[in-house]
Order: structure tokens, then C-alpha cells, then sequence
């Protein structure tokens, strides 16, 4: 079973620990600081809290970059990236003294220059003996949940879709993606089969990662649990596929209906954190909220630790705010029943000897006392995703998400028309950006180009609704030059369905309308209908290719094989037959919750079950790709 966030947990916490064996308790001989780069900083935001890093002799956790105080006769645990601005402050705090001993931990194996850099620096200030220890953690990536990580890299589809940049630029940016996925591997213990469609950045960064995977192999400290068995079964090691984002551009784009990717995309979910504006002010994009002045912000922390969040996370929306009143009456329910068992005449009847109610009434009390602070724990989960679902349900009705997603879905499994996204667009409806997006998704969607005249006519709704064109037209190109992939995912397309229909919907929003600050439960009524499943992703439909090794489909037999427990150049189709239970799939460009939850869907359908890992050089909502893609616009003339 694969575990990103418990494997990198292990890691961290280890060094914490010295790199020796995390011990149970923690003596106050073992008191620390910890020492943090930016990058390493989201690292350890969704794996430790507070109270986790206090229970592993952590008493102050610092920034490399901020003006610190000198601590003596205190160890400090660095864990920070090896770059030559780091290795300058560290060189400097070793040469003020500020700590008792230092023990350097980097995010990736430090460069034979920046550890000479290092060693002139500490020894320049006299304090070589302040620098105790120096590890290679390969931990360069942020683990989100059990199966979803991000690299962190942010603008990475920008950096290789630039027509300005420089060769010596893209190369970084590779190497910086080839350093993620390798310290993914390592972390996880696994060499994997590695597949990718020919040509661009991902065969790029494929045939590196192999060629990396292949030398680590060859080294005396097999940085691999697995490196000692020699070549493995297929099915006893995991698939990594890795793709271009412009492979669905679409996916990136589209508006939500279900619960995390809703969530992402409205609320900013970043790091396992949500931060929601008061009553005051609506959540949207720019130009759509509600209130002006300065609000206050609530912060909400959602991991696998929040049953709620777990349980409900794959929800279409209207079926989590019932599930939302469901939770709470079982709470009052609960409440109820302790009230009742400790009231002062519940054991009265039948029982009159003193004793025995006394030894009741002891009874009744030690059992209240074990459950309350359980039913407080769950209570303030479901007021924190009460106040969540509220927050989406004002976004939802501001900005007619539903609308804008039934649209988009139609479009996608080919029901809808020019016609049906002009009639959105000029309703008054949604946000300029909600508007950009569903334009975005008619080009798309469609088979070949569409006209000129539809072209004009969508920028000009565009234009008037007070949207930046420059996207559209960067897409346009896209299309032109047949470098995006297919943008339909259509059930009668892929040969997939899984159940029920898609009826368009006009009036959706009336519900909102009549249920807006009454019962949440009452969100569900008249849009049970609105996601039936019916159209199952490309990225999806392309995984199941790889992984199940369909033999003479396109994608099985088009996409390049690499296997780096085999000879450069050796690896081939049946290598790659599996069929594979456990797989890694990587989006290069960005990523979504949106599009990790089809992977899931289609994972758990499978008999048996295939475990999938999801990540991407970064995790981002609609509204943030389709700005990747004006600024692309921008530097590309405008055309």
C-alpha cells in the first residue's frame, strides 16, 4: 500500500530526532529548534502541527530568512533546500554562534559546490564544530493525503510553455520536477515502470528520471528497499505515468460540483488549509465579493484526521449540506441520551436501595464523562464544514456554479451548443472569470476549431462581460496548432459510463434562491440530478489503458516505455503489459482535486481495487491556470 504522507511523515520526524529512531517520549535533553526555508515550511504544514512538533522536543520553530535571536546551549534542526542563498545564512548563523550544534537537513542531495561554498563559510568564521551533522532527506515535495502530493513548484507551465524563455531555463525547471519525482520514489521505496506520450516535457523529464532512477540503483547505498530484489514482477512494482497538462486542458479549467474540488476551486484550499472571509464579505473572484471593507478571516485546517472531510470529500454538493444536518441530529441525538441517562431520576424507577442508584448514577456519569469529549470534538467539525458549506453555498448562488458547470459538462459529452453557452454568458450570471472559463471549455470541447464567426461572436460576449480575452486566444493557438489533447471525454466517446443521464438544466439556481439561510439539508432538493456521473475523463479513460495494459489501443502502444532496472534503451511493451495494482500519476503543469477524484472514481470501480497516487508540480484552482494561461497569452504576442 502506498503512503506518501506516512512514509514522509517518517522521514521528517526522523530527522527531528537526529536521524536516529523517533522515541516515544521526548526528555528535555532532546529540546530543539527548528529551523525552516519557505519551501520546507509547506512541506511541514500539512504533515505537523504545533502540538506535534512540541511533542518532538521542538520549542520554537524559525524562519532561515528572519532575523533569530542566539539560543545557547540549544541544538538546532535545519531542514531547509540546498541553494546558495541558504548555505550562506547557515554558514552565517554557524559563524554568530547562535545555536549550540547544528544538524543540516536538505530537502535534496546538496551539490558537491554548495557544500565547498558551506565548508569555506563555516570555517572562515571559526565554527566548524558548531555544524555536527549534514543529511540528504529526499523529501522535495509536499504531501497533501495518503495518495495526493504536489511538487510546490509554482508557474512550472508557464516556465516550459514560454516561447521566451531560455534552454537553460527549462532545463531547471526540469531538473527541479526530475528532483520531486525521485525523492517521491525514494520515499516510497518503489523504482516504477515509467510511461509518457512521446514528445514534449514529459518524455523530457522521463527519459531524465529514468537515467537518475538507474545511477541511484547502481550506487553502493541503494537508496531503494527494492533495489536488492533485482528486476521485480510488473505487478509487484507501481506504473508512473506522467503527462503534459495540455493532454486535457479542459480539467483544468472547468467549474466543480463536488465537495474537495468545490472547496479548491471557490475557497483557495491550500496546504490542507482553508481561510474564509467573515459574513461580512462573499467568497469569489475579484469583482464578486459581497462586502468591501476589510474583513476577518477564519482559518479551517481539513486532512485525513477530519472524519467529515474524508466521508464527505467525493460529495456532490447538495448531498454534503444533507449529510451536514445528518451528522448534527446524530450529535443532538447523542447529547440527548447523556442528558437523560445522568438526570437525577433515571435510575429511579425499579431501584429504590440507595446504593444502586447510587452505583447507577456513578455509572451513568463515568460513561458521559468518557463520551463528551468525542461528541465536542465532532460537533466542532461539523460547525467548522457547517460554515463551510455555507460559505460555498454563497458562492454557488453569486456566481450560478451550477449553471456554469451542467454547461460545461453538456459541452463535454456534446449536448450543448454556441447557442446554450451565449445564453449563459449573457444572462448576467457568474463572474467575468466563471464566463472565460465556460469559453474556454467550448473551444475545447470541440472536435476541430471552431469558426471564425463563432470565435468573434465568444470574444465579443467576452469583451462586453468584461473578461481578458488574451486566454481564449492562447488556446485558440493551441488548438490551431494541434497541441492540446483530446478535450472531449464523452461516455459515447471513451466506450465508459457510469450510469444515468445528464439532463440540462435551466433553473437550477431557483433552489438556492428559496433555501438560502434556511436548513442546509434543504440545498438538495431539485438538483439531485445534476452530476450522475456519465462522462469518465480522458486522463481517466488513458490511466485505465496504461494500467490494465490494453494491448493495441492508441494509447498503449503510442506511449514511450522506460524501465531503469534495465539497460538504457532496453525497455519495452512488455515491460509495460501489468496489469499494474498500484499506479503514479503526475500532471506536469498543474493539478487539481477535480481531476485526482476521477482517478479515484475509477480506481475504487476496479475488481480488484488499484491504488492511485496523484500529484502535480502544483495544485491549482481554475481561476489561477486560466491566469497562467493570459500571461502565456501576453508573452506570445497576444495571438
Amino acid at each position: 500500500m502506498l503512503n506518501v504522507r506516512h512514509k514522509q511523515s517518517e522521514v521528517i520526524l526522523k530527522a527531528l530526532n537526529f536521524n536516529g529512531a523517533p522515541g516515544k517520549e521526548t526528555t528535555a535533553e532532546s529540546y530543539k529548534v527548528l529551523v525552516l526555508d519557505k519551501f520546507t515550511k509547506d512541506v511541514i504544514a500539512p504533515l505537523l502541527r504545533l502540538n506535534d512538533l512540541r511533542k518532538h522536543g521542538v520549542t520554537l520553530h524559525l524562519m532561515l530568512e528572519a532575523d533569530r535571536q542566539p539560543i545557547p546551549d540549544v541544538p538546532a534542526v535545519y531542514l531547509i533546500a540546498p541553494s546558495p542563498a541558504n548555505v550562506e545564512r547557515v554558514a552565517a548563523d554557524a559563524g554568530a554562534n547562535l545555536y549550540d550544534s547544528m544538524y543540516l537537513n536538505f530537502t535534496v542531495p546538496i551539490p558537491a559546490k554548495l557544500v565547498e561554498q558551506l565548508a569555506a563559510g563555516v570555517v572562515k568564521a571559526g565554527a566548524l564544530s558548531r555544524v555536527s551533522k549534514l543529511y540528504d532527506q529526499y523529501i522535495s515535495f509536499i504531501a497533501l493525503e495518503p495518495s495526493l502530493f504536489s511538487l510546490g513548484q509554482p508557474e512550472t507551465y508557464i516556465e516550459l510553455n514560454d516561447p521566451q524563455a531560455r534552454d537553460y531555463q527549462i532545463e531547471a525547471t526540469v531538473s527541479n520536477i526530475v528532483d520531486g519525482l525521485f525523492s517521491v520514489c525514494v520515499t516510497l521505496g518503489v523504482v516504477p515502470i515509467i510511461r509518457c506520450p512521446r514528445g514534449g516535457a514529459a518524455e523530457h523529464i522521463a527519459s531524465a528520471l529514468d537515467a537518475k532512477l538507474r545511477d541511484a540503483l547502481k550506487s553502493r547505498t541503494n537508496l531503494f528497499s527494492e533495489g536488492v530484489l533485482g528486476l521485480s514482477a510488473s505487478l509487484s512494482r507501481p506504473l508512473l505515468c506522467l503527462f503534459d497538462r495540455n493532454f486535457d486542458l479542459s480539467a483544468a479549467v472547468q467549474h466543480s460540483w463536488t465537495y474537495k474540488p468545490l472547496v479548491q476551486d471557490v475557497l483557495g484550499l491550500k496546504l490542507n488549509r482553508i481561510s474564509l472571509q467573515s459574513e461580512a464579505a462573499g467568497p469569489g473572484p475579484a469583482g464578486m465579493m459581497a462586502g468591501g471593507g476589510a474583513a476577518s478571516k477564519k482559518h479551517y485546517d481539513v486532512d485525513e484526521k477530519d472524519f467529515f472531510w474524508e466521508a464527505c470529500g467525493a460529495h456532490v454538493f447538495p448531498k454534503v449540506a444533507e449529510e451536514v444536518e445528518t451528522q448534527l441530529q446524530r450529535y443532538r441525538a447523542a447529547v440527548d441520551e447523556i442528558n437523560k441517562k445522568t438526570a437525577a431520576h433515571s435510575g429511579q424507577e425499579g431501584a429504590f436501595d440507595p446504593d444502586e442508584l447510587l452505583r447507577r448514577n456513578t455509572q451513568n456519569l463515568m460513561q458521559a464523562v468518557s463520551s463528551l469529549p468525542e461528541l465536542q470534538e465532532q460537533k466542532k467539525v461539523l460547525d467548522k464544514h457547517t460554515n463551510i458549506a455555507t460559505s460555498l453555498l454563497g458562492a454557488i448562488k453569486m456566481r450560478a456554479l451550477d449553471q456554469y458547470y451542467n454547461t460545461a459538462e453538456d459541452l463535454l459529452t456534446g449536448k450543448a451548443d454556441l447557442a446554450a453557452v451565449l445564453k449563459l454568458l449573457q444572462s448576467g450570471k457568474g463572474a467575468p472569470m466563471d464566463k472565460l472559463r465556460l469559453a474556454l471549455i467550448y473551444i475545447l470541447a470541440q472536435d476541430g476549431l471552431p469558426s471564425e464567426q463563432e470565435l468573434s461572436e465568444l470574444e465579443q460576449v467576452m469583451r462586453t462581460g468584461g473578461a481578458d480575452v488574451t486566454a481564449l486566444q492562447y488556446v485558440r493557438t493551441l488548438k490551431r496548432n494541434n497541441l492540446t489533447g483530446s478535450g472531449k471525454g464523452g461516455a459515447e466517446a471513451m466506450g465508459h459510463h457510469a450510469g444515468g443521464t445528464m439532463p440540462s438544466q435551466n433553473n437550477l439556481l431557483d433552489w438556492a434562491d428559496k433555501t438560502f439561510g434556511s436548513g442546509l439539508s434543504q440545498v438538495a432538493k431539485g438538483v439531485k440530478t445534476l452530476l450522475s456521473g456519465a462522462r469518465q475523463a480522458p486522463l481517466a479513460a488513458c490511466v485505465e489503458v496504461l494500467m490494465e495494459g490494453r494491448v493495441g489501443t492508441p494509447e498503449f502502444d503510442s506511449f514511450a516505455v522506460f524501465d531503469p532496472k534495465l539497460p538504457p534503451g532496453r525497455a519495452n511493451l512488455e515491460r509495460a503489459k501489468g496489469p499494474f495494482r498500484e499506479g503514479i500519476v503526475f500532471m506536469i503543469g498543474g493539478g487539481n482535486y477535480a481531476e485526482r477524484e476521477t482517478l479515484v472514481n475509477w480506481s475504487q470501480r476496479c475488481t480488484p481495487p488499484r491504488q492511485v497516487l496523484y500529484g502535480a508540480t502544483e495544485l491549482l484552482s481554475g481561476e489561477e491556470f486560466v491566469q497562467q494561461l493570459s500571461e502565456l497569452g501576453r508573452r506570445s504576442g497576444g495571438r
